[in-house]
């Protein structure tokens, strides 16, 4: 165990926490859930970078540093579904939570065939991530109706376009393994 797969298991363990804080019934809840979530984020960063600056990649980190991102952007989006509970908001993170999960399968399969550097991160994914991370903040920081979260659903959804784009990058990458006989 090293400090860049420690970083990743505390963001999976600040879920639970993050979960219970946003739903407390005080009006601090918002604020404080939005800062665990950057806190959150700013791990999945760091981790990366302390795995790479220290050598100290590890095959454990490399499979549960995506495990744990998905997870914290998952039940953030599930929970301010619930919160707002509007379809301006349901749309796009709907989109993510979707892709999400296709590319992970695509990621798993390619690996399966030995195809996996086909599906790599891309430097649309990098900037999908930035802007997905920062909606996500803004939407936990302020409450549903402020004018500010309006700002954070517009970037949810500049997320979501940059979301269908990077699947479309990995899909066409996969193409050929996916369908070969349409070559």
């Amino acid at each position: 165990m090293n400090l860049p797969n420690i970083l990743t298991l505390s963001r999976i363990l600040m879920i639970p926490v993050f979960v219970v804080i946003f739903y407390l019934p005080v009006q601090w809840s918002y604020l404080v859930s939005a800062a665990l979530f950057a806190l959150a984020a700013a791990t999945d960063w760091l981790d990366g970078y302390l795995a790479r600056k220290l050598d100290q990649s590890t095959p454990f980190g490399a499979f549960l540093d995506p495990v744990a991102d998905k997870l914290m952007v998952a039940v953030a989006l599930a929970v301010l579904i619930q919160e707002y509970a509007a379809i301006l908001l349901t749309i796009p993170a709907t989109v993510i939570i979707g892709r999400e999960i296709v590319i992970s399968a695509l990621r798993e399969w390619m690996a399966e065939i030995g195809s996996r550097a086909s599906v790599a991160v891309s430097y649309i994914g990098k900037i999908k991530t930035t802007a997905q991370m920062a909606a996500i903040v803004g939407l936990l920081a302020f409450p549903p109706g402020v004018t500010w979260s309006y700002v954070a659903i517009g970037l949810l959804y500049v997320a979501a376009g940059l979301t269908l784009w990077s699947m479309g990058l990995y899909l066409k990458a996969a193409w050929a393994d996916l369908f070969p006989e349409a070559d």
